[in-house]
């Protein structure tokens, strides 16, 4: 977990209180067995990552007042974030869950997004029946 080094101020809000997003761009991921376990892996939504740089950039998750720092990698054919891993655990994330990433900043030197978090609380009788490997695998439910 890093220090946001100084930019723009960035006004989080305490507890579990969820916030309408603003006029700002934003993608969301609902989560997979590959990005909670076991590699950890986050890839970039196809329509969002073509609007962000395509180099290798800084990028800091803002979640309840914390930041995260990790890289992202927009030169591979897979846009990506790397160090996903800490923030993942940090905040217990589950398949089923899902994340909102509100892109506060872009610029060629770093990326900033606040991240609203939505638990999904799947059931445990569904787990073992969901797929949810990679993105041709979805998560469905009857």
């Amino acid at each position: 977990m890093g220090d946001l080094p100084p930019s723009n101020p960035v006004i989080e809000l305490e507890g579990d209180e969820f916030w309408p997003l603003s006029e700002k761009p934003f993608f969301d991921v609902v989560l997979t067995k590959t990005t909670v376990k076991p590699i950890y892996q986050l890839v970039v939504p196809g329509k969002f990552s073509a609007t962000l740089p395509s180099c290798t950039i800084p990028t800091f998750l803002t979640f309840r007042g914390k930041n995260w720092e990790m890289i992202y990698h927009g030169s591979s054919s897979y846009k990506r974030l790397d160090n996903w891993k800490v923030f993942a655990i940090d905040n217990n994330l589950k398949v089923g869950d899902a994340c909102v990433f509100e892109q506060l900043e872009c610029s060629s030197t770093r990326l900033v997004f606040r991240v609203q978090i939505l638990r999904g609380d799947i059931p445990s009788e569904f787990l073992d029946k969901l797929d949810g490997d990679n993105v041709d695998a979805p998560i469905v439910l009857e």
